[in-house]
């Protein structure tokens, strides 16, 4: 059989052969290796990316976490800040309650002096008067007044004319 322009069936036939045997082998020699190293490292890098978005989640629960225990904690100083300042405003109240009883058992104490105080001058000034009357009396000849007068000055002898 005569093919023009001199083309050979069977070197085509041997090209296109040899063509598939070298594709099969680059297949099996280089794309599936090659392959098989992109799927490893492909899944190596998503498990890395799974592996940080939990490590991301969990690091956002924790944070959660650590602001509730402060949002706790702020709320837990406002209460201990309160109820010390009850326990200041009540220890207050009983100091004062306690300065009020000193003032008035003070005040009590100065009363009763100074009670105490009126009747011993009482009691003195009538002692003294009862002494300058029995003085004055046992004089018959001497001015009552005069003599009144020179005992109540602190004189000496109330004979003695000035």
């Amino acid at each position: 059989m005569n093919i023009p322009l001199n083309i050979d069936w069977q070197q085509i036939l041997l090209h296109w052969m040899n063509l598939a045997i070298l594709t099969g082998g680059l297949y099996f020699l280089l794309f599936k290796p090659v392959k098989q190293f992109m799927d490893k490292r492909a899944a190596h890098y998503q498990a890395l990316e799974d592996q940080a978005a939990a490590k991301l989640k969990e690091a956002e629960e924790l944070k959660a976490a650590y602001q509730a225990k402060l949002d706790g904690a702020e709320e837990e100083i406002h209460q201990a800040r309160a109820k010390a300042q009850a326990a200041v405003q009540q220890s207050v109240e009983e100091q004062m309650a306690q300065a009020r009883q000193i003032a008035a058992k003070a005040q009590a104490e100065a009363e009763h002096s100074r009670e105490r105080i009126l009747k011993d001058s009482q009691r003195e000034l009538r002692e003294l008067a009862a002494e300058a009357v029995k003085k004055l009396t046992a004089r018959p000849n001497a001015d009552p007044f005069d003599e009144f007068l020179n005992l109540a000055e602190g004189g000496g002898n109330p004979h003695e004319k000035r």
